[in-house]
Formats: C-alpha cells, sequence, structure tokens
C-alpha cells in the first residue's frame, strides 16, 4: 500500500521517524477500537504508553502510562485491549510482567495483577490481551512461560492453556465461534483453540512468501464474517483468510506491520507499518464485510451522524418530495461509501 496516495486510506497518525513526540510513535506493536467511544489506543512500545485517538480522523485524544513500575506506570507494553463489560481498558505491562486496569472513561489507573513467575497470576512478559464475552474472562499469553492464562474481569486467576506446541505471540478471540486465534511467529503459522476449554483444532500456514504462506506472522484479528487478518510481518503484507484458514486475499503495507484491529461497529481495519498507523474502510479492501444497522448508528463517525442529523431537518421542512421519503437507516448507508 502506497499511504500517501491509495484511495483506500482514510487516515496515517504518525511518521516513519521513531520519536517520543505525543501523537507520534517508537515502534508501536498493539492496538484495539473503543467503539463506545470512537477511539482508537495504541501500545507505543518504546515510549512506554498507550495513545489514544479518534476513530474519525486520527487527532490525539489522550495519552496515559510512562516508564516505570509503580501504580500506572507501564515498561514496554506490547499490546492493549477494551473491556466494553467493565468499561476498563486491559494493558499487557509486558516487561513489568504484569497486567493493568485503567478505567476507559478517564485513563485512570484501576488496579494491577502479577508478578514475574511461572506460577498463577505470575507471567513472564504477558502479551495479547482478549475478551471472552460469553465465559467472561480474560484470556491473555503468558508468552515467557509458553502458556496463557484465564482471568476473571477482575483479574481472578481462572486455568491456564498449556500445549507442548503452544506459542502465543499475538491473538484474537472469535467470539461467535468459541474460538482463540494465535499467531506462532517464529514457526510461521496460525494456531486455532477452543475458547471453551483450550482444546487444540487446527493450524494453518508455512514458511513462504507466496499468497497464504506467511513469514513471521505477528498481529491478528478478526472481521464480521468470521475471516482471519493476519498481519505477514515479514512478508510487509495484511493477509486474510478464511474461518477455516484458506487463503482470501492480501494487502501489501509500506513497511513490516506489526499489528491489525478490526472495529465491529464501523467497519475500519487498522494496522501498523512502518511506524505509524494506518487505518482503511474494511468494504475497500474485503467486500461485503460491513453493512450499517440500526444496532450500529449510535457508533457512526460524528461526520456522519451530522450530515444524517442536517438531511432530517431539512426533509421536516421539505413536504413530498422524494429526499422525505428516504428512511435515516439507508442515510447511513449512503453517507458509507463516501
Amino acid at each position: 500500500m502506497n499511504t500517501e496516495s491509495d484511495p483506500r486510506l482514510l487516515f496515517s497518525i504518525g511518521t516513519s521517524v521513531r520519536t517520543s513526540a505525543e501523537g507520534e510513535f517508537d515502534f508501536p506493536t498493539g492496538l484495539a477500537f473503543d467503539p463506545a467511544r470512537g477511539t482508537l489506543l495504541v501500545a507505543d512500545l518504546f515510549n512506554h504508553r498507550i495513545q489514544v485517538f479518534s476513530s474519525d480522523d486520527g487527532s490525539l485524544v489522550r495519552t496515559f502510562g510512562s516508564e516505570g513500575r509503580g501504580a500506572g506506570h507501564l515498561s514496554r507494553p506490547v499490546e492493549v485491549t477494551v473491556d466494553a463489560e467493565s468499561d476498563r481498558i486491559v494493558v499487557a505491562d509486558t516487561d513489568n510482567h504484569r497486567v493493568q486496569f485503567v478505567s476507559a472513561s478517564d485513563y485512570s489507573f484501576v488496579s494491577s495483577v502479577g508478578k514475574q513467575g511461572g506460577g498463577p497470576l505470575e507471567f513472564s512478559n504477558p502479551r495479547a490481551p482478549v475478551i471472552d464475552l460469553h465465559l467472561g474472562h480474560i484470556i491473555l499469553s503468558d508468552s515467557g512461560n509458553n502458556r496463557a492464562q484465564v482471568l476473571t474481569r477482575d483479574g481472578a486467576f481462572v486455568r491456564e492453556i498449556r500445549h507442548d506446541s503452544l506459542r502465543i505471540d499475538s491473538m484474537a478471540i472469535d467470539n461467535e465461534l468459541h474460538r482463540l486465534v494465535i499467531t506462532d511467529t517464529r514457526n510461521h503459522r496460525v494456531q486455532v483453540l477452543s475458547s471453551i476449554d483450550g482444546s487444540f483444532l487446527f493450524t494453518f500456514g508455512s514458511q513462504g512468501m507466496q499468497p497464504g504462506s506467511l513469514s513471521g506472522p505477528f498481529g491478528v484479528c478478526i472481521d464480521n464474517r468470521n475471516r482471519i487478518i493476519v498481519a505477514d510481518y515479514n512478508n510487509r503484507r495484511l493477509q486474510a483468510f478464511t474461518a477455516s484458514g484458506q487463503y482470501v486475499t492480501g494487502l501489501a503495507c509500506a513497511g513490516p506491520p506489526t499489528g491489525v484491529a478490526f472495529d465491529e461497529h464501523r467497519g475500519l481495519i487498522a494496522f501498523i507499518a512502518d511506524n505509524r498507523v494506518h487505518v482503511i474502510g474494511a468494504n475497500q479492501w474485503l467486500a461485503d464485510t460491513f453493512t450499517w444497522r440500526p444496532d450500529r448508528h449510535r457508533y457512526a463517525p460524528s461526520w456522519m451522524k451530522q450530515a444524517v442529523s442536517t438531511m432530517t431537518m431539512i426533509r421536516s421542512v421539505v413536504d413530498e418530495s422524494a429526499m422525505s421519503m428516504i428512511p435515516n437507516e439507508l442515510l447511513f448507508e449512503i453517507f458509507s461509501f463516501l
């Protein structure tokens, strides 16, 4: 993707230069959407912070975290996610070997769990937190201990997931199919487990450069059609696969992608490449991924809400016109193509 001219690109955040300036990055690695607030959170690894941006235009909203070991401090946070049910942000505070919980409403520190070690609630470089909506659990990679740990939303230990061949570098959860989708970077493959009991289901991918092959896959996410989108790091591309692991299509990136996220309520895909965050409309790459429904209207971009509101006011004073016959639901779909 030529990030300067590709028409599918909605906006980019940051520059290719690694810096500590606010709104820019020093090796961003993970990212997550907060649809309720229309924001995008980015784990800014070597700046030891999380940066929050508007999903509308990429403008900076807030930064939280700074280097340290105390409450609210971070040390190389690799990935982040949003738990909408508890209104909290879950941060993999990787080099502090713990998980931190932050208020999603005001970004204040709530609590943390974990210390370095190999027992329950002990971690070695945790990463990749995901939210199991059905069981109400947080699942995250305990990468240095070659396992995943399952916690309650409040951070209490539930169980571990361990397999001889399991190595978790990044992870996504398919809450519809009850599956964990895991990138195994060193083995150039993706593994799929049951999110209910952690049992192994299948694996796909092998080292190579051809479509469907992988080289150092890192970030992963799931779209609205249960397709698996993988950040294929060394091949400098995103690849999309069916839920069963069959290749669909690829998207070239300006640099090696380290993370990818999908906003199911707005139909956006964000990915990290060349030290920047890029956002595209999912339908611009993966056709028929996203359609507006009435339950999604509250998540629409602010400009779209304003446009529909303006049209509604105009219709209220124009009787018996073609415009008055267009329902708001259709207006949202029309504006989504602009």
